[in-house]
């Protein structure tokens, strides 16, 4: 990148790794330099939560504000009933509107701790697409913005193109859907003076849809622009983990786990997801991602603090960090480890240690609970268990039993009152 920007944003975007692509580098710093610049990011509500994949987005967020300008979270209330095509290899489910009403007020909660929404000039505001979309006449939305859209050029998109070359079938409904966010995008700038949309590098082609639509119908001069599409430098998914998506949500996935996650980060990503995940001075990110050896767990534990204050906050993120030493340095339990509480009548006779592994979230079936203790990473107190035979009865559970799965994953079981 050897574009050189007069406005805080997009200095900070290109200094901190977020910058892959933009349709207009110079209108878009003139447009930050001469006032207050609304921009968007359309999230669908698939799902109750949003996971550490959005996580680049909600930072790209709340750096615009935090450079004064005013972030917009639009919420797919409307698009989430068509389902983004985008590099899928199939349909997504339809949803009711109910769920998809719960599932908004879900991620709400999350954006909250990141962005401040209110009245004010540079305030975020809490859109949803169905404002506009619910109520489209069919046929006027063809004769007014289907005519500008040119089938042959939507179907040399790469992500629809990627659908097709694997002969997989791609329904109209989801065809219709980047008519739909580049409609979004006209309505946004109509309606909010939006002037510029964010997304990862996958939505490029539906983002300059917008911009084209936008042009032909406002005569607006509007911008795009997309951050990396990233993975950790061992080739897995952000979000993921062994145990599934890592939620931003405390009631999905408690601080002390979400913690967890980003002190297990691969040594290579540290000053990488330093810059783009903390707000920890770039010369500060850069020295603790050369740390090399052991010292590298410093940028570790420091990634962990300050991307978990950010999100569930200071004193969450100090329990996370205490449990995490009392458990690996001193051998003990600690109380902020996910832990399964157990019936009386849940025990019965007894229960096996592979429902234990399972019930606890440490292995995703008694199949893989099997092949943990079979490769010796299953750890009962510390002490290695060997026997999946192995039974666990009400007076074993005195006092909090341990359960580990390798170095890194622990839970604890206790007997409920």
């Amino acid at each position: 990148m050897t574009y050189h920007p007069k406005s805080d944003f997009l200095h900070v975007m290109i200094e901190r790794g977020f910058l892959a692509d933009c349709t207009d580098y110079q209108g878009l710093d003139d447009a930050l330099i001469s006032g207050v610049v609304p921009g968007y990011i359309g999230f669908d509500a698939t799902a109750t939560s949003l996971h550490v994949g959005s996580l680049m987005q909600i930072m790209t967020l709340r750096w615009l504000q935090k450079t004064g300008h005013k972030p917009i979270t639009l919420m797919g209330g409307g698009t989430t009933k068509v389902g983004d095509p985008s590099f899928r290899a199939d349909e997504r489910p339809l949803l009711t509107p109910e769920k998809i009403d719960e599932n908004i007020a879900g991620i709400k909660k999350v954006f909250s701790t990141y962005i401040t929404y209110g009245d004010g000039p540079n305030d975020a505001l809490m859109l949803n697409n169905a404002e506009w979309l619910d109520g489209l006449n069919y046929l006027d939305f063809l004769r007014d913005i289907g005519r500008h859209f040119s089938v042959n050029r939507m179907l040399s998109f790469e992500s629809v193109k990627s659908r097709l070359d694997r002969e997989q079938s791609l329904s109209f409904l989801e065809f219709n859907y980047m008519i739909l966010q580049a409609y979004d995008f006209l309505e946004l700038n109509r309606r909010y003076g939006c002037r510029v949309q964010f997304g990862g590098s996958d939505q490029w082609g539906n983002i300059v849809n917008g911009i084209d639509l936008t042009r032909r119908v406002l005569d607006q001069e509007i911008f795009g622009m997309t951050t990396p599409l990233l993975t950790k430098s061992d080739g897995t998914k952000m979000g993921k983990s062994a145990s599934g998506a890592t939620w931003l949500d405390a009631d999905l996935l408690s601080p002390y786990e979400f913690w967890q996650f980003w002190r297990n980060m691969p040594d290579a990503d540290v000053g990488r997801f330093l810059k783009l995940y903390t707000e920890l001075p770039v010369e500060e990110c850069d020295r603790l991602g050369a740390l090399e050896g052991a010292e590298i767990n410093e940028g570790k534990i420091a990634l962990a603090r300050e991307v978990t204050t950010l999100l569930h906050g200071a004193e969450a993120a100090a329990g996370a960090e205490a449990t995490a030493r009392e458990v690996f340095e001193k051998g003990g339990t600690g109380e902020d480890l996910p832990t399964l509480a157990l019936t009386a009548d849940d025990l019965g006779d007894g229960i096996s240690i592979v429902q234990l592994i399972t019930r606890s979230g440490l292995a995703k079936s008694g199949k893989e609970a099997k092949r943990l203790i079979a490769e010796g990473g299953a750890r009962l107190n510390d002490e290695a268990v060997t026997d999946t035979g192995l039974m666990v009865v009400a007076s074993d559970l005195g006092t909090p039993i341990k359960l580990s799965a390798g170095k890194k994953r622990h839970a604890l079981v206790t007997l409920a009152n």
